[in-house]
């Protein structure tokens, strides 16, 4: 067993049971977006968040141990992504990626924002001509010191 087989575990938990993220995270008391992503295995729980995860899905004690091991970020199978919502992300960037380093170095300097100090918030907008998807991002600037 790894972690993946819990992922996959948790995953089928969710599709058979008709479980909502949402409804996870209000049990776990975090986002749905960070809450989510550790349910997908890209973040580490501690012992009463994995014991909540644990109910939720029936996971058995190793199972929740597993959760709250440090993973291997990065949940992309392949450099490129396939998966078309995904592939849309991977295209922003590619096109916006160096209008987005560009406006956040002109006003803040060199450095990157972080993926650590961050949040994000996924809300569906409604629109007349279809609804669409509001993300926002929020890193912590971290400058690129002198020494």
């Amino acid at each position: 067993m790894d972690r993946n087989d819990v992922t996959r575990k948790i995953v089928e938990t969710k599709v058979s049971k008709r479980i909502k993220w949402a409804d996870v995270a209000t049990r776990v008391g975090h986002s749905k977006e960070w809450v989510t992503a550790a349910c997908l295995g890209q973040m580490t729980l501690d012992a009463k968040q994995a014991a909540v995860i644990g109910d939720i899905f029936g996971l058995n004690e190793d199972e929740m141990a597993w959760l709250q091991v440090v993973p291997y970020k990065g949940s992309l199978p392949t450099a490129v992504p396939t998966d078309p919502l995904i592939y849309r992300w991977y295209e922003i960037v590619s096109v916006y990626g160096t209008t987005i380093k560009e406006l956040i170095h002109e006003e803040f300097g060199d450095g990157i924002m972080s993926a650590i100090d961050f949040s994000m918030d996924i809300t569906r907008e409604p629109d007349p001509k279809g609804d669409r998807v509001h993300v926002v991002l929020s890193g912590k600037f971290l400058p690129y010191k002198t020494y």
